[in-house]
């Protein structure tokens, strides 16, 4: 491979070392776990939080295939992730503002709101760019890597984070036992709210490597961007009019739609449902997370490797079911009982059953996540890549709205974080049955 090649994909892979610190610290282990604290019952954050990043996703959904649409006939896919990418540092650095007793919800949640959107947006263009990194053989093992790669830099985030951020509000110290980098103040949970600038400037600092090296290849034939937008909304409506003769590529945005809508849940819910119902504090959300992060890494990588040797589809399918028994095995974990098994109130095995359960969704996901994005590739008309991830975004990530809000009405009308938690089953069943109509090499497979 050329020296200019190889560059290029590592200029890829590091979108993925940059971004992924917004989900590692910020959608699941530490700032997640911090809004359940500063609204008390846990029933009450989960469903706020549910609410809140379901109408993110609803903003994902209207806008991202449009966006894909229009850079595909205009071109130059980096200057929408320069915009995207302001929205993610922007959206990032007001969760500073979280601070106890002076705390508006709204605009918190505004705020995380950009930040999600501007990632969501800027992953759309990333993504399609992996077609133009390697031959059908590479992408998978591409795809593996730049996700074990992503997944490194979120556990080095986050070890960053606890090791010289993250106080522990009795000590007053960092996990090991410092205190915490520039004087930050305890009693106004600085050491936690800095989750937001840290993320913002991670992401700043290791995205010039991805505006140094990856060049878009010479395009013909493209549109100015007001013609583009003009001409993208009847371009979107004839594909999605299409979508009814492509059977393949219908099943699987459908199955993704719902498997990784479920797998979402797991990420988003997963330090909000620990705090709730096992009474972990932050900084034990945190080493669960240290788990899940590295054995995603470790796992997305050889997924990658199973990718480029038995194609996406049996990796897809394996990982959906793991995850399917994972989510029923959440449920049946709690502070007086593991798996059925009644356990004392001092008793550690529920923290070890989730502790082990966590390193589980780490690696089946990790390794789903590479795979589906491999998948859309062979799915997606090459000429039309971008609205295709568009769309990949539209029935994934973009209709996030679908677990957050079935397990927050869930939780509110049970009452329990538990049971709240069981939409996530019937999520991951359907797309593992919507995979059957799905062929490997799409339409082009004869």
């Amino acid at each position: 491979m050329a020296v200019s090649a190889r560059r290029r994909i590592w200029g890829w892979f590091f979108f993925d070392w940059a971004s992924q610190p917004f989900n590692t610290l910020l959608l699941t282990f530490i700032f997640g776990p911090y809004v359940k604290e500063l609204l008390g019952a846990g029933t009450k954050a989960q469903a706020a939080w549910g609410y809140g990043i379901g109408a993110a996703g609803l903003v994902i959904a209207v806008l991202a295939p449009l966006l894909g649409a229009v850079a595909d006939k205009a071109g130059g896919r980096r200057r929408f992730i320069w915009l995207f990418s302001a929205m993610y540092f922007l959206g990032s650095w007001g969760l500073w503002y979280a601070a106890p007793g002076d705390f508006n919800l709204f605009l918190i949640m505004l705020s995380f709101a950009i930040g999600l959107v501007g990632m969501e947006f800027a992953t759309i263009f990333t993504n399609s760019m992996l077609p133009d990194l390697g031959t059908r053989e590479e992408i998978g093992r591409i795809s593996g890597s730049g996700w074990a790669f992503g997944y490194v830099g979120g556990l080095l985030a986050l070890i960053l984070m606890l090791g010289v951020f993250q106080i522990n509000q009795a000590t007053g110290r960092t996990m090991i036992g410092v205190p915490p980098l520039f004087g930050l103040d305890v009693a106004a949970r600085e050491g936690t709210r800095i989750v937001g600038p840290l993320t913002a400037l991670w992401y700043a600092v290791f995205m010039i490597p991805f505006f140094l090296w990856v060049r878009e290849p010479r395009q013909t034939g493209m549109q100015p961007i007001a013609v583009a937008a003009r001409d993208a909304f009847p371009q979107l409506r004839r594909t999605l009019a299409g979508l009814a003769t492509k059977r393949s590529l219908g099943a699987y945005l459908l199955s993704s739609m719902f498997y990784r809508d479920a797998l979402n849940g797991i990420y988003v819910f997963g330090g909000i449902y620990a705090a709730g119902v096992l009474g972990w504090q932050v900084e034990d959300v945190g080493k669960f997370g240290l788990l899940a992060v590295l054995s995603g890494a470790l796992f997305a990588w050889l997924g990658g490797k199973a990718d480029g040797r038995f194609g996406p589809k049996p990796v897809i399918a394996v990982n959906v079911t793991v995850l399917t028994l994972v989510a029923l095995g959440v449920i049946f974990v709690s502070r007086s009982s593991v798996f059925g098994i009644s356990v004392g109130p001092q008793s550690a095995l529920p923290d070890i059953a989730f502790y082990g359960l966590g390193i589980v969704i780490g690696a089946a996901g990790g390794a789903l996540q590479s795979a589906s994005r491999t998948m859309m590739v062979r799915q997606a008309d090459p000429r039309r890549m971008t609205e295709a991830f568009g769309l990949y975004a539209l029935t994934g990530k973009a209709t996030s709205f679908i677990a957050p809000l079935s397990i927050g009405v869930v939780t509110d009308l049970t009452g329990s974080q538990q049971l709240g938690i069981a939409p996530l089953l019937v999520l991951f069943l359907i797309g593992l049955v919507l995979l059957v109509w799905v062929k490997a090499d799409g339409e082009r497979q004869v």
